[in-house]
């Protein structure tokens, strides 16, 4: 059959009477997906444009939202913004399953998709620091646009900054200014070029202390066509005597006219507020909405966490917003609502995330003297919380610092979950999975990492738990019992080979040092730490202490225990690592960033006792071809019974496993 897909390029503007003031529909594309048929749901189609909303910054769904008291209003008294948005919904909506599904896009990127369920899918912007007027956004990113606190005599706010630079090649003059995205978006810029006024530090180790450059040595300034001082620049540092790899550089400077990032949790409440409540002619799924379920990955599941903590589930007219949620690969808070914020951030050091709530169920941080609170504390107020599943995986551990979420910051006793959060760990994944399949070819490592990219999915999984998810909003259907690693079960140890019960694996490394530890930051007194918002006035932070954290205990293949395997995971091929030192650079030995790896079984029982392997060879584990399907089929059924597997992705892994090399030559 001949699908013709016609792009409709059009302006549609709606005026609204709700927080959400005005909705323009820039473009729509009926069908939509090159007019993929969605099963039973048919046909898509998918809306873009922007809207524009206004906030009461007096009305205390508001009023939290850092700075927003000094951000300028309009006649009416409202802060203004705008941001982008995309929505695909059936082509009939009477196909549509009644649930809003809303994806937090991660640094701007995201796109809605079609469901053969019918979901309504929609991505908006958030992040303010992406796009500024001179700057507009790429094509496909989705921003928004929030205004300028400045004080009420209206003078320019300013605060420190601070910038790390690592790894440069050697003789390297000229270093951009990049992590302070808001410097070279136009808005903030150091307030004076004048080194004096400024700080460069240089560290030859991470726990090396810091030794000043003088300010005569170093400039803001481009020297990559001309000796320093080189051209004056507010974006580029420059060094008189170039930089050298061996140190990792430190720059504090005093920027000025902060945005007020914290707006972006509001204007999300608001879209989706809208959509699912508002029943004009400028909804395009007015009255077709009975459930809205939010899912963020990484960044955005940081979002999701930040979002809920600070009570933005409940709308200005006291509805709640999302139903359900699901946070996924998602460790810490966002670093959103802060004056001068850096949103983008990875805990990287001295980045916050983690000095806040941490958990959904109330806990006394008595570690770092903060009163019992939870994630769901506001919201259990208001009767607006959402039902949580919680995914995550071994990386999390080792880099993104999971562990207080699960035993506090004395990881003395676990911390019981709430009736309405669900809880799963994905035992041996790198961040958000791997390529997954079934092969024996070993890929080169990860860029600056010294083992080859671990493989184990987590995509199969999370398909089933979007599934459970949307059963237990919709139908109320209880979702399987958390799966996740306890203390009182002897599941979690310290972050060394000894502890986890590693094995000796010849030629391989050991965990010890990697672990990306939590530390307990002073960022000044106007810091409010149980909601990661505020102001920061100490840039570096001073480090109080060093927060103890755990880690999963492993098999004797040295792979995590518990929590819910993969199919492949089941049907092991190799060890699987929630960790993967660095190979090079400034951070050689350290935790090389979000990527895991991954160690390959021995094919035979003769390979692995050459080599004193004392893990089980491929041989060993399965005999033969037919040995190792049937593993995999066997795997494949368990988790379909379990509901962490869906029967066509069961189907699909079987087929792949029969069509691999596994064990396919006859062992001599």
């Amino acid at each position: 059959m001949h699908l013709r897909i016609c792009l409709l390029l059009l302006v549609i503007t709606y005026s609204v009477e709700a927080r959400v003031t005005r909705v323009v529909v820039e473009q729509r594309e009926s069908p939509a997906f090159s007019g993929q048929v969605f099963g039973q749901a048919g046909q898509f189609e998918t809306l873009r444009g922007r809207f524009f909303g206004e906030l009461d910054p007096k009305d205390a769904h508001n009023s939290l939202i850092t700075d927003i008291a000094l951000a300028p209003r309009n006649a009416r008294g409202m802060v203004e913004y705008s941001a982008t948005f995309a929505l695909s919904k059936p082509i009939d909506m009477s196909k549509a399953s009644g649930v809003l599904f809303y994806s937090v896009p991660n640094r701007g990127g995201g796109a809605p998709v079609g469901s053969s369920e019918g979901h309504v899918s929609v991505v908006s912007g958030w992040q303010g620091d992406l796009v500024s007027p001179s700057r507009p956004a790429r094509a496909g990113l989705q921003t928004i646009l929030v205004p300028i606190a400045k004080n009420l005599d209206g003078s320019a706010i300013t605060g420190p900054v601070i910038e790390r630079f690592i790894n440069m090649a050697q003789g390297t003059s000229t270093l951009p200014i990049n992590t302070a995205a808001y410097v070279a978006l136009n808005y903030q810029r150091p307030i004076a070029l004048d080194t004096s006024k400024a700080r460069l530090t240089r560290r030859s180790s991470q726990t090396a202390p810091a030794v000043s450059v003088p300010a005569s040595e170093w400039a803001f300034a481009d020297c990559s066509s001309s000796p320093f001082p080189g051209v004056p620049d507010a974006t580029k540092i420059c060094s008189k005597k170039g930089f050298d790899p061996a140190y990792a550089y430190e720059l504090v400077f005093t920027a000025k006219d902060p945005l007020v990032l914290g707006i972006g949790f509001a204007a999300t409440r608001d879209l989706n507020s809208f959509l699912r409540y508002d029943t004009s002619d400028a909804n395009p799924v007015a009255k077709q909405i009975k459930w809205a379920i939010s899912r963020g990955n990484s960044q955005s599941g940081n979002f999701i966490r930040g979002y809920i903590n600070l009570g933005f589930n409940q709308d200005e007219d006291k509805r709640i917003v999302w139903d359900g949620v699901n946070p996924h690969i998602a460790a810490r808070q966002l670093a959103l609502n802060i004056r001068f914020a850096n949103p983008g951030g990875a805990a990287g050091l001295y980045e916050p995330g983690s000095e806040g709530t941490l958990w959904w169920s109330d806990y006394a941080d008595t570690t770092r003297h903060r009163p019992s609170t939870g994630l769901l504390s506001r919201c259990k107020a208001t009767n607006t919380c959402p039902k949580v599943i919680e995914t995550f995986g071994a990386l999390e551990f080792w880099y993104l610092r999971e562990s207080p979420n699960l035993v506090g910051t004395d990881a003395k006793h676990d911390i019981p979950l709430p009736a309405n959060v669900r809880r799963y760990f994905f035992p041996g994944t790198t961040h958000g999975g791997g390529r997954g399949g079934f092969g024996t070819a070993t890929p080169a490592p990860s860029a600056g990492c010294l083992l080859p990219t671990n493989p184990n999915p987590e995509t199969e999984t999370m398909k089933a738990l979007t599934v459970v998810l949307v059963d237990w909003v919709t139908k109320g259907v209880e979702p399987p019992a958390s799966r996740y690693p306890h203390l009182d079960k002897g599941e979690l140890a310290a972050p060394n080979a000894k502890a986890i019960g590693w094995p000796a694996i010849p030629g391989a490394p050991v965990p010890d040092g990697l672990i990306n530890a939590v530390l307990d930051h002073d960022f000044g007194p106007g810091f409010i730490y149980q909601d990661l918002s505020g102001v920061i006035s100490k840039e570096p932070p001073a480090v109080k202490q060093t927060i103890p954290t755990l880690v999963p205990k492993v098999d004797a293949d040295g792979s995590d225990l518990g929590g819910v395997p993969s199919v492949l995971r089941q049907a092991p091929l190799a060890t699987y690592l929630g960790w993967n030192p660095t190979a090079t650079g400034f951070d050689k030995g350290k935790q090389c960033g979000l990527q895991a790896g991954y160690i390959p079984f021995a094919t035979t029982r003769a390979e692995r006792m050459s080599s004193g392997d004392p893990r089980l060879s491929l041989e060993e584990r399965y005999r033969d071809h037919a040995g190792y399907v049937a593993a995999v089929k066997a795997a494949a059924e368990k988790s379909v019974a379990e509901r962490f597997l869906l029967q066509e992705d069961a189907d699909r892994l079987v087929a792949q496993a029969a069509a691999s090399d596994i064990l396919a030559k006859k062992m001599p």
